[in-house]
């Protein structure tokens, strides 16, 4: 069983910056990727990004690609977002999201969740 816990979401003005982390703990194997998604209420998940286990592949979402970008941190464990340049649309809870077939770009994808981390960007 694999388990993600989110940190990081808070309350931010337009044009900040919030740096959201995701812990994985659990058995993970090296088809492992894992990913970021947003929702808001009534809305469909939105996919953001996403990494392979080594980090070697990373792909983003139109929307994230520019402002958004996924890096590793101290632990191998973690996964970070940074977000910069949020604006109001950004507003959201934030999930991150673990998938076993390499790949985790569409919910279908996600084997784990995490309860998700809230993200508010105040115009």
């Amino acid at each position: 069983e694999v388990h993600l816990a989110e940190s990081g979401g808070n309350l931010v003005q337009t044009g900040g910056s919030l740096r959201l982390s995701c812990v994985t703990s659990g058995t993970i194997y090296r088809t492992f990727a894992m990913g970021w998604f947003r929702q808001v209420p009534g809305q469909e998940r939105e996919y953001i990004a996403f990494t392979d286990f080594n980090g070697g592949r990373r792909h983003y979402a139109d929307s994230a690609k520019g402002r958004f970008t996924l890096s590793q941190g101290n632990a191998k464990n973690t996964l970070i977002l940074q977000m910069n340049s949020l604006q109001p649309e950004d507003t959201a809870m934030y999930y991150c999201a673990g998938c076993d077939i390499g790949v985790c770009s569409v919910v279908p994808d996600v084997n784990y969740w995490g309860h998700g981390t809230q993200v508010t960007v105040s115009s």
